[in-house]
Order: structure tokens, then sequence, then C-alpha cells
């Protein structure tokens, strides 16, 4: 068996990185050179990329995002190898980051500063729990002979210390929502037979501030701009890393 369905949102589709995957919708920002695509080339499977940006948990359970099915409809049981990499938009994660990227008068707009609502946040993480296990669940079931694997997201917050315009407050919120979002991950594999590839902890040098940066900085003015990488989304080097972490695990843990 040979079939990959890589499954997940804009943090496994790429938005930005050059070229864009033949066929995908417009709206699902969906790179050729995503890490699904990466994996698939160099363990030579068949690639299925329903990844979508902007997708939460409902659009890979049941809820139809632009019109797409919802993601699992893509699993026809024939699969050896299904990449997870959701929850973020759960939780509001890169929005709220992106929210207190902005300038000073906009970051007190209302909805803006909803975003950056502390209280909010962690009602969102305590909700996303269940769902990311029952996102397991349903994988699981019906990819019964496939290895899947949950992928984390990439750290895109210093481990200590500022991250300029980023207000302290704001990145302790941001460093407590990523280091949540990857306990539940890995607890809704663990409690779903599945398996975690950490590409956070793999990237805490590789913040945005770094030397040598997996994941882009947050923008002033974070509005999409054809051609050029998402603000606080992977770059190219850093969908080459998480594609080195998911190979390596399939290579060295042979069955899980």
């Amino acid at each position: 068996m040979t079939r990959y369905v890589a499954l997940g949102s804009s943090m496994a589709a790429g938005p930005g990185i050059p070229p864009t995957a033949p066929g995908s919708p417009l709206l699902a920002m969906r790179s050729q050179r995503n890490y699904p695509h990466l994996v698939a080339q160099r363990l030579g499977l068949d690639l299925v990329d329903v990844t979508y940006s902007g997708a939460t948990t409902a659009h890979v359970l049941g809820e139809s995002q632009h019109g797409e099915p919802p993601q699992v409809d893509a699993l026809d049981g024939s699969e050896s190898l299904v990449t997870v990499t959701i929850g973020g938009n759960d939780v509001g994660y890169v929005p709220m980051l992106c929210a207190a990227a902005l300038p000073a008068p906009l970051r007190w707009l209302p909805p803006l500063r909803g975003m950056r609502d502390a209280g909010a946040r962690e009602r969102e993480l305590a909700a996303v729990a269940p769902k990311l296990i029952e996102v397991g669940r349903v994988v699981r079931a019906r990819a019964p002979l496939a290895r899947v694997l949950f992928v984390d997201y990439l750290t895109l917050l210093p481990p200590q210390g500022s991250a300029p315009p980023l207000s302290a407050g704001d990145t302790d919120l941001g460093r407590r929502i990523a280091a949540e979002l990857e306990r539940l991950t890995a607890a809704a594999a663990e409690g779903t037979g599945a398996a975690v590839v950490c590409a956070g902890q793999a990237s805490r040098e590789h913040h945005p501030w770094s030397a040598q940066p997996w994941t882009n900085l947050p923008s002033r003015f974070p509005v999409p701009i054809p051609g050029h990488t998402a603000p606080l989304h992977p770059n190219a080097e850093g969908m080459r890393a998480v594609a080195n972490l998911v190979v390596a695990h399939v290579e060295e843990r042979p069955g899980t």
C-alpha cells in the first residue's frame, strides 16, 4: 500500500510557499512544497493532500469548508500513512498572535481585543481536547491499516524573552496556548493508538526571531501578499524540517 492522505490546516498546507499545488482550491493555499508533498516524494507514496488553510477539527470531521467535503472523506481504508496537523484554529492561536502584532490603536478594537482574551483562549483549549481525540478515533476507524501521525505545530515564539512587537502579556499567552496544544495533541495520539511527531519540540531554537527561522515573523499589517509566505507560518525551510521529522519517524519506528 502506498496511499498517503494528509489532513490539516495551514500549518500543513503551507500558504505562500511557491509553487501552489496543481489543482488545489485557491482558498486552500496549498503548496506543492508543503511537508506532505515532501514526505510523499521521499517515501515514494501516492499523496492525497486535503490540507486547507483555516481548517478546524470540524472541517476534518464533518463540516464542508468553502464547498470542499470534510477532510476525512478522503480516507478509503487503503492508506498506509495519514498525517494530521490540526487544532490551532479551534483555539484562535495564530489569529491571537496576529492581532497582538498590530499597531496599538488597532489591537484594542473590540473584535481584535477579544482575540487576545486569555479567558476565551483557555475555554477553547478545554473544548478542543475531546475534538482532537475524536479526530484520532475517526481517522483510525476509517484508515485501520494506516500509520496515523499527529504532527504538532512548529514553534512560533521564542522560548524565553521578548518577541517584538508582541507585548509581554500576549507573548506569555501565546506560549501557554502553544504548550497546551502540544500536550493535547500528544494526548490525543496516545489515546487513539496514533503517534505524534513533535515538530514544536524540534523547532525551539528555530522560532521566527532566531538566526535560522523555520517560521515567519508576525506582520504589523498581516494581510496575504501573493508570492509571500504567510506571517507566523512555516517557511520553506520549516516545511523541509517537518518532512524530515515525519520521514525519520516512519523509517526509524516501523509499525508505530
